[in-house]
């Protein structure tokens, strides 16, 4: 074991790196994507991350995301998260509870994508396509 006086045992800085990102802030992005339970792993987050950049989003998340711990809770919306009102919101598995609803529910124009035709993010979306996230999204990405 090294002593007290022994340099093997000073530690020394070796650097600092900070997450950056160039996708706007959750709070003034014009474009907001979300992601919910559907989304189910916070790995699968990822395919929403491309469809942001390409859009040039932010990237939010439903409570349910949150608690089940897929993403940090920085990127909640709804009435105990961020209040959002972009151009274009576009909710990802996201069954649309009235507390994510108070959230954003100012945003211009919503789309969501459920593949449950009953979720009640239809009744406040202004599109609405009943699909597999898994499919829809990567075809909509490469679309674009």
């Amino acid at each position: 074991p090294a002593s007290a006086g022994d340099p093997s045992a000073v530690s020394s800085f070796v650097g600092q790196e900070l997450s950056k990102s160039d996708r706007p802030d959750l709070g003034s992005a014009k474009v907001v994507i979300s992601g919910g339970r559907g989304m189910k792993t916070g790995d699968n987050f990822s395919m929403l991350y491309g469809l942001a950049d390409k859009l040039g989003a932010a990237v939010g998340a439903s409570r349910a995301a949150v608690d089940a711990g897929m993403v940090p809770n920085d990127m909640q919306i709804g009435q105990t998260g961020k209040i959002v009102a972009p151009e274009l919101y576009v909710a990802v598995g996201i069954s649309g509870a009235i507390q994510h609803l108070a959230g954003m529910k100012d945003s211009k124009v919503i789309v969501a994508v459920n593949k449950d035709p009953e979720a009640p993010i239809f009744q406040v979306s202004d599109y609405g396509l009943v699909a597999d996230l898994f499919k829809a999204v990567p075809e909509i990405t490469e679309k674009i």
